[in-house]
């Protein structure tokens, strides 16, 4: 049997492509607010090394 694709229905397909720009949308404004979740991290560190050494 051989295998042939479906034609998707115009409503769904624009409904899956909106989704995927959405989803790339968040995606970007996560990696965007990762350096300063990691420089938050690094900052956390810095602080608790020094408590440490001075205290």
């Amino acid at each position: 049997m051989a295998w042939t694709t479906p034609r998707q229905d115009p409503d769904r397909n624009r409904r899956r492509l909106q989704l995927l720009a959405e989803l790339a949308g968040a995606r970007a404004v996560r990696q965007r607010s990762r350096p300063q979740r990691q420089r938050t991290e690094r900052l956390r560190q810095l602080i608790a090394t020094r408590r440490r050494v001075v205290g």
